[in-house]
């Protein structure tokens, strides 16, 4: 049985290019591979259940500087198929979309399920074949060009053209690299700091609409340069640490850097950015007189601290919990606007970010021609999504390289772009 295209991996990249080849080529027998029992399990559980679909981001040159890993590959192929045309090809098919404050785009019905039944409805009306349960063992090049696909309990078939997108998957990696492909080390990326500090125990649940934060480890002037250190974004108080997009958007850009560290960081944090520490110290200077019989802990003054953490902040500063502003000595006064604008927690870990689980490593990049998405070293291999070393920060980004890879990838196996 040989097949025009098949597809390993039955996620997101891989539907979209299966659909996407299928009704381009009516003519192309395609089928899809995937080892589990269910297909489109990102999908289901993205944003909470509601499927993150891409983020308001129209413009490529823009979209890029969302992904620490591929944004230069990626600039022509969003040029070519981004976000316009990703909403495009989903509102052709009914699906309606909405905006977020945030900038993230779900579909109306807030309901993951309606984007996977937009998927599996298109490739069955496109004549996609589905196998599942089906793990493939090993990929063999023939002297056609065309691929062997050899798995654990069934017989091999063969395809003349092949795609890998299979995730995060080490076995198929190490095909993969078996067939020569480099293969950089996966690493975690997009996850919460697990840090236990006195001035935010007993706080989960508070947060800050926007923050700074800074890795001030000591990494050499190369990581500093190779990594992207400082982030900003909301924050959020959890029960193991600290989290919200700002701390997602770290994670993602130093995955690395810390991966190296082993987890084990300094994370410099300003509560109250964009306001700098000198700016901080002027408005507690002015409060000593402004607010002089006021007990300093009373209430917060600023917008963004809520009363609990401000409390937190002051505690932590001051001996006498009960002082007054106008009783504020110099080391008090430098230690709490330490705490709002340059505070130092110590990472010791890391937590999954829900189950949203994505990595930072896969195929080099350098080894994929992005005009189609196939391998510079072997012919008709495709591949797209996490098994590429590219990923993004939190907000739909990787949900939109994922369509963008698998409709190029689509239409390079249909001959659309020979």
């Amino acid at each position: 049985m040989i097949y025009d295209v098949i597809v390993i991996g039955g996620g997101a990249a891989g539907y979209f290019a299966a659909i996407n080849c299928a009704e381009a080529r009516p003519d192309f027998r395609v089928l899809i591979l995937e080892r589990g029992k269910d297909v489109l399990n990102k999908v289901r559980i993205s944003g909470g259940g509601r499927c993150n679909l891409t983020h308001n981001c129209p413009i490529p040159e823009e979209l890029i500087k969302n992904y620490p890993r591929g944004s230069r590959e990626l600039r022509g192929p969003f040029y070519e198929f981004g976000q316009p045309e990703t909403l495009d090809w989903f509102h052709k098919r009914g699906v309606k979309t909405k905006i977020e404050s945030d900038g993230r785009m779900f579909p109306t019905s807030d309901k993951s399920q309606t984007i996977m039944n937009c998927l599996t409805a298109s490739a069955e009306k496109a004549g996609v074949e589905l196998r599942l349960s089906s793990r493939v063992t090993d990929l063999e090049p023939q002297k056609d060009e065309s691929w062997k696909v050899l798995f654990a309990h069934q017989k091999p078939i063969f395809t003349k053209k092949i795609m890998v997108a299979a995730g995060s998957s080490n076995s198929i990696w190490k095909i993969l690299g078996k067939l020569g492909h480099k293969i950089i080390e996966p690493v975690p990326s997009l996850f919460t700091f697990n840090i236990k500090d006195p001035r935010i125990a007993g706080l989960m649940g508070t947060s800050i609409p926007e923050g700074h934060f800074s890795l001030v480890s000591n990494f050499d002037k190369k990581a500093r340069r190779k990594y992207q250190l400082e982030s900003n974004g909301s924050l959020l108080i959890t029960h193991w640490g600290l989290s919200g997009f700002g701390v997602l958007r770290m994670s993602a850009w130093a995955a690395r850097a810390l991966a190296d560290l082993n987890y084990k960081a300094t994370l410099q944090v300003n509560w109250l950015h964009p306001k700098t520490q000198i700016e901080v110290e002027e408005k507690l200077l002015n409060l000593k007189t402004d607010w002089s019989k006021k007990t300093v802990q009373s209430l917060s003054p600023f917008q963004n601290i809520t009363a609990r953490l401000w409390k937190s902040f002051v505690n932590h500063a001051l001996e006498n919990k009960e002082k007054n502003w106008a009783d504020l000595n110099k080391k008090e006064l430098q230690q709490l606007t330490k705490n709002l604008s340059n505070a130092t927690f110590k990472i010791n870990g890391k937590s999954t970010f829900k189950e949203e689980f994505v990595t930072a490593g896969g195929v080099a990049l350098k080894e994929i021609n992005f005009k189609r998405f196939e391998s510079k070293l072997l012919p008709n291999l495709f591949m797209a999504g996490e098994i590429l070393n590219i990923d993004a920060v939190t907000g739909g980004f990787n949900f939109q390289a994922a369509w963008t890879g698998g409709w190029i990838a689509g239409q390079a196996m249909a001959g659309n772009n020979d």
